[in-house]
């Protein structure tokens, strides 16, 4: 037993009496906690894997409107599903849900798994998901290792080790493993989350509002703005794209993106990456003739727009375009077709879609 796990099995009683305490007065009324239905907790869960709560919770309550349960989910068309999930990103979590859904609805006749290692079996489940879930809902004796927990953690026991490394990621889990506790783990864990998300924030922690911060090594230290430790990032990639607005009859040709893959199943203008040495109009030539068979003109510049994804950046110049030859064969595409404008709002498109939409 390492000297952090020893301090976790000494530490855990005065922790969670005071954890739940605090839980218990300051916890945020929100929709998800209402209930501990399961298909509320994991939709909530996905929605918050890479979304912060205030812009996550619009989406979680139009989103269950619209598949208020597994059955209707699992009902749904795939495209239906990525629009209520439009503006959230992180597409695959989306996808991942419908499937899961499905296999819950159709294979397992509607029944929810009934434990952590069953939620995981799911698309999209991993440990943390899975922990949550179980812990919440079925009041299963499981730990939750997100990036709050992971700050919280590192805070308390002072651990100044890479939390990009696995063997630092494995001790983390093991010192939440022997935190969480039999009765009312649901509420621990949710304690945990929140404190991370609200009082142990990354730069400017709220030490004094912490209701465990007469236990927190790094605190007493004066570290606390020192943990967690990541190696520095480099340099995030930035990619020059170009994207080409072509109008026929009043209507404008969109592809659907493959389901697999960045963005997969969104409907996008087309577009490619300006490659070494071409301009923009060899580029949006290139990539009409290549992913579409279609030869164009290039004609004037509609908008600029940028856009930052998780491991890189995009500026996108949007041109116009006329299309003089060639048969329209879609190489690289699920889908084509020529769209209204007043249809645009019937697909799901990128964000860095919707910043030109309003402009043609």
């Amino acid at each position: 037993m390492t000297d952090h796990v020893r301090a976790a099995v000494e530490k855990r009683a005065v922790l969670h009496r005071a954890l739940r305490a605090w839980f218990k007065r300051e916890a945020r009324d929100l929709p998800w906690r209402r209930s501990k239905e399961p298909y509320a907790v994991w939709l909530s869960e996905i929605i918050l894997q890479q979304t912060r709560v205030d812009q996550g919770t619009p989406y979680f309550e139009r989103f269950i409107n619209t598949f208020p349960n597994v059955q209707a989910l699992a009902a749904a068309r795939e495209d239906d599903v990525l629009k209520a999930w439009e503006g959230l990103g992180y597409y695959s979590r989306a996808r991942n849900l419908h499937k899961a859904a499905r296999i819950i609805a159709r294979e397992r006749q509607g029944a929810f798994p009934d434990s952590a290692a069953e939620w995981q079996s799911l698309p999209g489940v991993g440990p943390y998901t899975a922990g949550a879930i179980a812990s919440i809902a079925l009041d299963e004796a499981v730990p939750v290792v997100d990036g709050n927990v992971i700050r919280v953690l590192t805070r308390l026991f002072n651990i100044d080790q890479d939390t990009g490394e696995k063997k630092t990621r494995d001790l983390l889990w093991r010192i939440a493993e022997v935190l969480v506790p039999s009765r009312r783990p649901g509420d621990f864990n949710q304690a945990l989350m929140e404190l991370g998300a609200r009082i142990c924030t990354p730069k400017l922690p709220d030490c004094a509002a912490c209701p465990i911060r007469n236990h927190c090594e790094s605190q007493k230290e004066g570290v606390e703005t020192e943990r967690p430790v990541r190696k520095a990032k480099g340099k995030t990639p930035h990619h020059e794209m170009v994207a080409g607005v072509l109008r026929k009859n009043g209507r404008y040709l969109i592809a659907q993106r493959p389901s697999r893959g960045l963005l997969g199943g969104l409907w996008e203008f087309p577009a490619g990456r300006v490659q070494a040495g071409e301009t923009h109009q060899q580029a949006l030539e290139r990539t009409f003739s290549t992913d579409f068979g279609l030869d164009v003109d290039v004609g004037k510049l509609i908008a600029t727009v940028s856009h930052a994804y998780t491991h890189f950046r995009v500026t996108m110049t949007v041109y116009t375009c006329r299309h003089r030859g060639g048969t329209l064969t879609p190489a690289t595409h699920a889908k084509i077709k020529w769209a209204l404008k007043s249809q645009f709002s019937d697909h799901a498109f990128p964000k860095v879609n919707h910043k030109f939409l309003a402009l043609l």
